[in-house]
């Protein structure tokens, strides 16, 4: 099994880095393979809405999308990471879930009619596993907390909490502090606890 984590922070080894970090390790003692993608490294335009995926089952911008894309196909689960600007989580990651999320409903999913009613067939990501990280200085984490669950639950995949929301609380003056929200560790640690009980199980 593998674990793809997504830091959606333009910060190298910012707060965002840790937390995702501190979860994959905590997947990897349960024997999980995992791998970090620093989004900030990453060349992602944001979807122009030409439906060229309808058609092509494929986006149509060249970027690194693609290979970003694939990542989370290959994947059984994927966490993805945001730090709080103004409410939000950050472009970079926007554009990479709208793109994928647009994908991958078309993937597995023809166009109707304007008169026609939908009955899906699931998404490129139906059965996967999804954990939505975010920090912020202070507040701002309920909106972009609620984007990721958002774009999680329209796409079809199995959505992973833990004790409390998968926030930290970190970055005041712009520090690289989250090693020292204990409590926040403790509850991303057991949110990945929570991923490698629900993995094992699906592949029971």
């Amino acid at each position: 099994m593998k674990v793809v984590g997504f830091s959606g922070s333009p910060r190298e080894n910012g707060n965002t880095v840790f937390l995702v970090e501190t979860a994959l390790k905590q997947l990897g003692k349960h024997g999980i393979e995992t791998e970090l993608i620093r989004l900030g490294d990453k060349k992602l335009e944001q979807c122009t809405g030409c439906y060229a995926c309808v058609k092509q089952k494929q986006c149509s911008i060249e970027d690194d999308f693609l290979q970003l894309f694939q990542k989370i196909l290959a994947a059984d689960g994927i966490i993805l990471g945001s730090p709080a600007y103004h409410s939000s989580i950050t472009p970079k990651l926007k554009a990479l879930l709208d793109r994928a999320g647009f994908l991958g409903r078309w993937v597995t999913n023809e166009m109707k009619a304007e008169n026609s009613t939908y009955q899906w067939q699931g998404t490129a990501f139906s059965g996967k596993v999804v954990a939505p990280i975010t920090v912020a200085r202070r507040a701002g984490q309920n909106f972009a907390f609620a984007q990721l669950l958002l774009w999680a639950t329209v796409n079809d995949f199995i959505v992973v909490g833990s004790n409390y929301w998968n926030v930290a609380v970190a970055g005041a003056g712009g520090k690289v502090d989250a090693a020292e929200d204990t409590e926040g560790i403790g509850i991303i640690a057991h949110m990945a606890d929570n991923m490698a009980h629900l993995l094992n199980k699906l592949k029971q």
